[in-house]
């Protein structure tokens, strides 16, 4: 059976202040973009970035593209006044900054259910601090509404002390943490944002590592690191023929009441056929976005 899987390759932050980038996304070929009321938005813009992103998601004029909104911290001025708004935005998540635990998790929840948020509304858990890292588990587990990690390198390097390198080698246990967890509780992951938009090698090297490590996706900063982004996480053609022979071969040795299946020489088990399958699926899903855009 065919699992449902939505494309989360590519998601771009727009920030929630400038219209322009708002309008010009709904061209763009991300899987999914964040409108931006934190990190990208001056103090004195606040109110008017809420506003404008509001709109932007209620026009529904993006698509299948998944719309989530990152709103100001819970203990900012802006917190409580985003998430209300958010609520009743008609976008598909709210994704939440710094999330330390599962406590925090709850109150966004309660706070959406409060100001009339659809059932339907995800929340997503920017994990970005190493109190966030450590508690990363107790989070991922904190309610059924709790959907995505986000992994936010920037301030992870930051509070670490730590340096950007370009193996990433300080970031790997932060990671492989998030990793862990959002598994464990079957949560989308998407890796960290690649801050240099000029060096296209090393992008294309960091999303490469982001899929060999697990990554659903990556987090983007500019429109120019969309399509390779997509590239890199979409099942290659190799993959995709051998994934229709596995999934094949499987189905013709159950209806031959076979125990042993082979493909080119190399035994196939149940994990082999789900892995085939959610590559697969991942394709049409893929396919589906691009025909109906």
């Amino acid at each position: 059976m065919a699992q449902i899987v939505r494309p989360r390759r590519s998601v771009l932050y727009m920030p929630g202040a400038n219209t322009r980038a708002l309008e010009k996304a709904r061209t763009l070929p991300a899987d999914a973009l964040i409108f931006d009321l934190e990190d990208a938005v001056a103090p004195d813009a606040k109110e008017a970035a809420r506003a404008n992103v509001v709109v932007a998601a209620q026009g529904r004029s993006y698509g299948k593209r998944e719309i989530a909104i990152r709103c100001n911290g819970l203990a900012t001025e802006w917190g409580k006044a985003d998430i209300a708004a958010i609520a009743k935005s008609g976008a598909d998540a709210i994704l939440v900054p710094k999330v330390e635990s599962a406590a925090q998790v709850h109150d966004v929840v309660t706070q959406l259910d409060a100001a009339g948020a659809p059932a339907s509304m995800m929340v997503w858990a920017m994990m970005e601090t190493p109190k966030g890292i450590l508690r990363a588990e107790e989070i991922a587990g904190a309610h059924p509404r709790l959907s995505l990690f986000v992994m936010g390198t920037n301030d992870l390097v930051k509070d670490m002390r730590a340096r950007h390198t370009p193996m990433r080698l300080p970031m790997v246990t932060a990671l492989g943490l998030g990793m862990l967890a959002a598994r464990a509780h079957g949560l989308t992951i998407l890796d960290g944002v690649y801050n240099d938009i000029k060096d296209e090698a090393g992008f294309r090297a960091a999303c490469q590592q982001g899929l060999e490590m697990g990554f659903d996706g990556k987090t983007l900063i500019h429109p120019s690191q969309v399509e390779p982004c997509n590239e890199v996480f979409a099942p290659s053609s190799s993959e995709l023929e051998m994934a229709g022979k596995i999934v094949t071969a499987f189905r013709q040795a159950q209806a031959e009441g076979k125990g042993v299946v082979t493909v080119d020489g190399r035994m196939i088990e149940n994990l082999h056929v789900e892995q085939a399958e959610r590559a697969l699926a991942l394709d049409a899903a893929i396919r589906e976005m691009l025909e109906a855009a």
